[in-house]
């Protein structure tokens, strides 16, 4: 059965002595929020951007509904980096301009929603904000697009419980729910009861990718308790 994403033997290294994602084959449906989970130095992020296009491979492919990662596939993936990219003397307003323009299927009324719950002012300056409230407009621009993948690497990285729990809200709220949703993060005891499925990665290589569920049937554990047994130093 052919889903959202389809990875086949990819492999990105940098030179001979340092293979970041190595040899990945991995086929992930539609409709699930899936956490991509490993330590430091696993290929997380590198993933992340060749899922993007901002890494080409190595060796080996990606498809994303069936098309090859390109132009096309960009205009249906919503991505949120681990670290702010907008730029500091931007008003809030002016970058909801941008996102409109930029792409087709931005929500205005939906982000403009969401600033509103939080009492964000689109007339603020992103320099003004707190480093949690950049996080979460970021993740309102992202969410409030109907994409069919939202990758977000590390999104509750650097914020207060309370602003992980709204932006665990928002995430489950907000996406649409034929799509999938790709979290990378360290924090998995936060984040896991939102998942539906885990891939495990360690030095490049795929160890797991299976359910939640499975996961606490087969191993009587949770998900943290299990990562911590599997990656034991």
């Amino acid at each position: 059965m052919n889903g959202l994403i389809e990875i086949t033997g990819l492999t990105k290294a940098y030179d001979a002595s340092h293979v970041a994602v190595d040899d990945i084959t991995l086929t992930l449906s539609g409709g699930k929020i899936i956490g991509l989970l490993g330590p430091n130095g696993s290929g997380k992020t590198t993933l992340i951007k060749m899922l993007n296009g901002l890494l080409t491979p190595s060796r080996g492919s990606i498809r994303i509904n069936g098309q090859p990662v390109g132009p096309e596939t960009k205009a249906h993936v919503a991505y949120l980096p681990d670290r702010t990219y907008l730029s500091g003397n931007q008003k809030i307003d002016e970058i909801l301009d941008y996102f409109c323009d930029f792409y087709a299927d931005f929500s205005r009324e939906k982000a403009t929603e969401m600033l509103k719950s939080l009492g964000i002012s689109p007339d603020s300056r992103m320099r003004t904000l707190s480093k949690g409230t950049k996080e979460k407009v970021q993740l309102i621009l992202v969410m409030s697009r109907n994409a069919d993948l939202y990758v977000l690497d590390e999104p509750i990285a650097g914020v207060d419980p309370a602003a992980r729990d709204y932006i665990l809200r928002t995430i489950i709220n907000n996406y649409n729910p034929s799509a999938t949703v790709l979290i990378s993060t360290h924090l998995i005891g936060d984040i896991e009861k939102v998942l539906d499925e885990v891939v495990f990665m360690r030095q490049g290589k795929l160890v797991l990718y299976t359910s939640v569920d499975n996961v606490r049937e087969q191993h009587g554990k949770s998900v943290d308790a299990y990562f911590r047994e599997v990656f034991a130093c």
